[in-house]
């Protein structure tokens, strides 16, 4: 790898090979994060949502955005394990599917991005397992970051 990617990828070393960043200089400070998924499905699945055997699937999709936003770390290789202060799922219905914002905060010496996205992905996911019995061509779609604060780099907000 060339320096200057190196430089930017920081969870790269000198020789190109994987590494978990030392944040330990890093000074502690607030930090959160917000990410959006959004689950696409007919409206006879949305209409079936309210009596889904399983159990309310909107729900259990905020409970289960919060719980992994909780265990990031053990998920993606090179995240910290992080103290959240604060994790947030919302999940509003739509004409067209559920819409999921999430949001994550601590105070710590790396950013939250990863937790407010994990939260959304497994938000989403969770929708799709309690409701693919009635259609398998539920998409999930439009995984993003909304914006970020905190941390060296400052806020960081999506344009539209």
């Amino acid at each position: 790898m060339t320096d200057e990617i190196t430089d930017k990828l920081s969870h790269f070393d000198e020789a190109g090979q994987a590494r978990m960043v030392n944040v330990s200089a890093k000074p502690i400070t607030e930090r959160s994060a917000r990410a959006h998924a959004f689950v696409k499905m007919s409206p006879k699945v949305l209409q079936e949502l309210h009596s889904n055997p399983k159990g309310n699937p909107l729900e259990v999709a905020r409970v289960a955005g919060i719980l992994a936003a909780k265990r990031t770390a053990d998920l993606i290789p090179m995240c910290h394990p992080l103290p959240l202060t604060f994790a947030e799922v919302d999940v509003h219905l739509e004409a067209e599917g559920v819409r999921i914002t999430t949001t994550a905060t601590t105070a710590g010496q790396t950013g939250v991005e990863m937790e407010a996205l994990t939260a959304a992905s497994v938000a989403a996911l969770t929708v799709y397992d309690m409701t693919k019995a009635l259609d398998k061509g539920i998409e999930i779609q439009d995984l993003y970051l909304l914006e970020k604060t905190g941390g060296k780099s400052g806020s960081w907000r999506r344009d539209r």
